[in-house]
Formats: C-alpha cells, structure tokens, sequence
C-alpha cells in the first residue's frame, strides 16, 4: 500500500507547508517593518544617552504587567461564561504578547489580530463569534477607559492653568470627542443587540461577498461564503453581546483589567518622558494619546504619531521634546513586541495541536 493511500501523508504535508509558508510571510513583513522604521530606530538610539537606563528599565515589568492584564480581558469574560479551561498567569501573557506582534506585524488594521485571537482562542473553549466579540469588547472597554483618562487629564491641566491660549481649542475639541465616541460606541450596541438587524445584516453581506467574488472570477467562484455559517458566526458573537447585556455583572471584571491595561498603555510613554527629565507632561501625553489614536484609527499609517506630538506640542510641551518621547516609545515598544512575541507565536503556529491541547489540559488541571 502506498504511503499517501489513507490520505494522512498528504494532509500532513500540506500543513507543513502552509506552515512554512507562513512562517516566511511573517520574517517578511518583520523585515519590513524594522526597513520602514530604520530611520526611527536609529534616532532613537542617538538619544539614548540622553535617557536614565534605571528609569527606563521600569518598561520590562510594566510592559509584561500590562500584556497580562490584556489577557485577563479576554479569560476574565470566558470564566464569567464558564466557558473556558483554566489558564495559567504565564499562558494569559504569552497569548496577549502573541496578538500584540500581530498587530504589529500584519498591516491589517487591526483584522489580522481578529483572525489570529479567533484561531488562538478555540482550543480554550471559544467559538469564532465568541472571540470575535471578546475582541471588540476589549476595544470597546479600552476606548471607554482612554476617554476616561483624557477627562482626567483635561481636569488637571484646568486646575494647574498650564494650557497656553493657543492650546485652549485642544481641550474643547478633546472634550466633544470623547463625548461622541462614547454615544457612537451606545449607537453601535443598539444596533447590534438587535435579532433581526443582525440577521438581514448576515443576509446581505453573504449576498453581496458572494456576487463580487463571482464577478471578479468571472464565474469561477460562486458562493464562497456559506450562509449558515455566517449566521453561526454573527449568532454566536449577538449571543454574547444579549448575555453582557443581561448579567451585567459578567462585564466587571473586564473592564477593571480593561482600565488597568489602558492606564498602561499611558504609563509606557510617561516612562519615556520620565526617564528623559520629564514626568510631568504626563496629562499632556494623555490627551495627545487619545486623539492620536482616533486620528491612527482614520490613517493608521503614521497620523497616530503625528497627531499625538501636534496635541501636546499644541498644549504647551516642546516640541522637539513631544517628538522625542513619541518616536522612542514607538521604537522601544516594536523592538519589544518583536523580541517577546515573535518566538511565541512562532511555536503557536508550528506547534498547535497535541501538544499545545497538553499543555491546556495541563493548565486546567493546575
């Protein structure tokens, strides 16, 4: 008998090369991504000296805290559901820093790390929908949380009057901008909590995705997305969302790790400023992150730098200075994505299977 007669050869062959394809994908897109920044890279290490290493070296457990209370987002929802295995403190991290370099690696904006944490998450217990709301939902809570802190930041450069005139729009504007995102955030909730939207939704989409791909293969591909899956998918994810809406009390936990993980994010820049002489433009870096985000959500290429210096160099903080704070925060946290998350990924996506499922089960048992 033949080696590939019960068809097992040939399925492991294809995995592996699919695999191996990308596996040199990725090294492609890190190449690329370390080519596009080299100048960055470069200037930040001219500054280096400029910096307190001791100060500096606060990044490596405040950055491993913060990718841990990512993963208590995701896992503090799952258990509320009983919906998921037990995990270890060490599994939560590795599997945020993993989606961190996703993020990072893949110029997807943000849907590369969707169809990763969906692959990710299953063998603990959740369904694609389930994950594909998790991940929302751990937007969602950190937007929240992000305007929370601009408000913050806004009341204290009010009270300590240290907002030149000329940056006095900065706070207006940040204030009307935190105000519609969080009603646009209760407007898409609306909409999604709703049965029959959600169904015509999975209707027309189905229908549309599949009348393009048929045009564009001039009839080659038809029906490439099945109507009962999507309705799985979508389901699923609605189902959550009617679950959070019921028992509210599921959604504390979340959000706790959530505004930790935001107030984190913040802190890796105040580091930075920190460590160069400057902690006290802390609520200016606040402000500036925020409406950088939004701005990098529009243009995700460069606009979130780009506005976060503008924001504070408008409220007051040297230019030259905000500059520098942003361009080396942005260059220590690539180099550290890179390093922590690429060997972890790296054996997720070639050792996912009997083993990792071991090591799951080995998790719930501890």
């Amino acid at each position: 008998m033949s080696s590939d007669s019960d068809g097992s050869k040939p399925k492991k062959h294809f995995q592996l090369s699919f695999r191996t394809i990308l596996t040199i994908l990725t090294l492609v897109l890190i190449i690329y991504v370390v080519y596009s920044n080299w100048n960055d890279i470069r200037e930040a290490i001219a500054h280096i000296g400029e910096t307190n290493i001791l100060v500096l070296m606060l990044l490596i457990p405040e950055q491993l805290f913060m990718y841990f209370c990512c993963g208590q987002m995701f896992f503090s929802y799952m258990r509320a559901k009983k919906d998921a295995k037990k995990v270890s403190p060490w599994t939560l991290m590795r599997v945020s820093l993993e989606l961190n370099f996703v993020n990072h690696a893949v110029p997807a904006g943000g849907l590369g790390g969707l169809g990763y944490i969906t692959w990710r998450l299953k063998p603990f217990g959740a369904t694609a929908g389930q994950a594909s709301f998790m991940y929302v939902l751990r937007y969602i809570i950190t937007i929240c949380a992000n305007q929370l802190q601009t408000i913050l930041a806004i009341i204290a450069l009010l009270i300590f009057s240290t907002v030149p005139a000329a940056g006095v729009w900065v706070i207006g504007f940040t204030a009307l901008l935190s105000v519609g995102i969080i009603a646009a955030i209760a407007i898409l909730i609306a909409i999604a909590s709703s049965k029959k939207r959600i169904d015509w939704f999975a209707k027309t989409s189905t229908n549309f995705v599949n009348w393009l791909v048929k045009k564009v293969t001039f009839g080659h591909k038809t029906d490439i997305l099945q109507r009962e899956v999507v309705d799985k998918y979508l389901g699923d994810a609605h189902g959550d969302l009617m679950t959070a809406r019921r028992h509210k009390e599921m959604l504390i936990r979340p959000i706790l790790w959530g505004i930790v993980y935001s107030f984190l994010e913040i802190a890796t820049y105040w580091i930075v400023a920190a460590s160069l002489g400057h902690p006290e433009i802390l609520p200016q870096i606040m402000i500036g992150e925020a409406i950088g985000s939004v701005m990098g959500a529009i243009v995700p290429y460069g606009l979130y730098e780009l506005g976060m210096v503008g924001i504070m160099a408008s409220l007051g903080v040297d230019a030259g200075l905000s500059a520098l704070v942003v361009l080396m925060t942005r260059v220590i946290v690539l180099a550290s994505t890179i390093i922590s998350g690429y060997g972890f990924y790296q054996h997720s996506i070639s050792k996912i299977g009997r083993r990792e499922k071991a090591e799951i089960e080995h998790d719930s048992r501890s």
